[in-house]
């Protein structure tokens, strides 16, 4: 999975032709790594969706533009727009039953 910066988040997430799930994670956050390669399975199991990671430590600003409180927060976004949001670490069943409409 890409590790996204506030630098490219633009070419990234919002100007990407595809859906794009953002991760927004911590190093010290143990539910963030737990669900971390549940992210990478789902990544490389579908094209239609690209996953990609914001290390909220090192992004502050893109954590607060998109009102990230708590963590592990995954938001999709398509066509530059958040249309949908998932807070938590969940088993992978739930993950994609929450994502089937972006899978």
């Amino acid at each position: 999975m890409k590790n996204v910066t506030t630098d490219s988040f633009q070419a990234d997430v919002l100007d990407a032709e595809k859906a794009v799930l953002v991760d927004f994670w911590a190093e010290w956050c143990g539910p963030c790594r737990a669900v971390g390669p549940i992210l990478e399975q789902i990544d490389g199991e579908t094209e239609k969706l690209d996953v990609v990671k914001v290390n909220v430590d090192e992004n502050p600003d893109l954590a607060m533009r998109y009102g990230i409180t708590s963590i592990p927060a995954m938001k999709v976004f398509v066509g530059g727009e958040v249309k949908k949001e998932l807070i938590g670490a969940k088993p992978k069943a739930a993950l994609e039953a929450d994502l089937a409409a972006f899978l």
